[in-house]
């Protein structure tokens, strides 16, 4: 399944302003923003623009990016598996937002451990650390949950928002728990495979390692990643975390998106209630410094959604140079996916660059 394209100027876009897109991309290439990039903007259902730019690949050989490029999409996972999977089994009464994590994992427990609820995890709120480096302190998955869960809590639950992949990585483990299956089985029955995302998935096959873009070299791994997830605890935990470990194309986020701008259904499948996708996209963590959802991120300044979109867009990135940004007042979305991680980490001027690009395209929306 996949979005039609549509006219850009039927879409109520300036068709000369949307396609300045295509110097500005390709500036950022030759300036070393990143090698190569995929560029989505939809409105009102369908695909206004889509083009490939620079490079999937420069080591071991320059190799030209695709449109159906399979990118590792790093810690939009968060917001396009682990918590669309969460809502999913609250909705099917399952679990609530409000249970206290110890009740799925006892060791979680003691002092203000006792306070962490679901709803903690998911707004980055729980007082855990934002990080630490599992792949090289445990031996193997089974001891993830458990060691985290004798983390010292930073502070205190509620009180302060603290983005920590650790909390998304319990909230993964929570999940397993209750539904009695995999993350990445549960993302595939319940979101993916409704909506037809065939080419998003944890653990790509082989077949599909040709149209993945190459990320990092790995000194743990020895090579250029291309096809395996780049980030050490999701690799450490097989492939399959509620941090990071998703794998998809500029295409297939555009049905996602396009479910969560209709309100939980596309194509008539409903994967979320309209209920479940307001709760997600509102502001829960007021007056605590940033706007966050369930998940997702809300427009604040400064945002990596640039200075133009309404105060109601919501979005994510991730650490590979990926971003979704959404935003239901002007009924339109923008995925840019690149490799700004190839060949190494150490480039950081992609958030400049994706303001400046989410700019033009809101510029370019001239009419309803």
């Amino acid at each position: 399944m996949r979005l039609p394209r549509g006219d850009p100027e039927s879409l109520g876009f300036d068709p000369e302003k949307l396609a300045r897109l295509n110097q500005l991309v390709e500036e950022h290439v030759k300036q070393g923003c990143y090698p190569g990039a995929v560029l989505l903007v939809a409105r009102h259902g369908r695909v206004a623009y889509l083009e490939a730019f620079g490079y999937s690949s420069l080591y071991p050989h320059a190799e030209k990016m695709r449109v159906d490029a399979l990118f590792d999409l790093a810690s939009l996972t968060k917001v396009v598996a682990t918590t669309t999977v969460a809502l999913k089994l609250v909705e099917e009464g399952l679990m609530s937002l409000d249970d206290p994590v110890s009740i799925y994992l006892p060791a979680f427990s003691g002092g203000p451990k006792n306070k962490v609820r679901l709803w903690h995890l998911l707004t980055h709120t729980s007082g855990l650390p934002a990080y630490a480096p599992l792949f090289s302190i445990l031996t193997s998955r089974e001891e993830v949950a458990g060691y985290i869960s004798t983390l010292e809590l930073e502070y205190e639950p509620g009180t302060r928002v603290v983005y920590s992949d650790l909390g998304f990585i319990l909230l993964g483990e929570i999940l397993e728990h209750v539904a009695g299956e995999s993350l990445d089985r549960l993302a595939r029955e319940l979101v993916f495979k409704p909506l037809g995302m065939r080419d998003t998935m944890f653990n790509p096959p082989p077949e599909l390692r040709e149209r993945a873009v190459a990320t990092e070299y790995c000194r743990y791994r020895k090579r250029v990643l291309r096809g395996e997830v780049h980030d050490e605890n999701a690799w450490f935990m097989g492939g399959v975390a509620g941090h990071a470990g998703l794998f998809s194309t500029a295409q297939d986020l555009a049905v996602f998106a396009q479910m969560m701008l209709n309100r939980g259904e596309y194509g008539g499948v409903r994967v979320l209630s309209p209920a479940s996708v307001e709760c997600a996209t509102r502001n829960h963590t007021e007056g605590l410094g940033e706007r966050r959802g369930l998940g997702w991120v809300l427009n604040t300044r400064p945002c990596s959604c640039g200075d133009l979109m309404s105060p109601k867009a919501y979005g994510h990135t991730g650490f590979t140079g990926v971003s979704l940004w959404i935003d239901p007042v002007y009924d339109l979305f923008v995925i840019l996916l690149t490799n700004r991680v190839h060949p190494t980490r150490e480039n950081r001027c992609l958030n400049r660059a994706r303001r400046l690009i989410h700019n033009v395209v809101m510029s370019a929306v001239v009419s309803d």
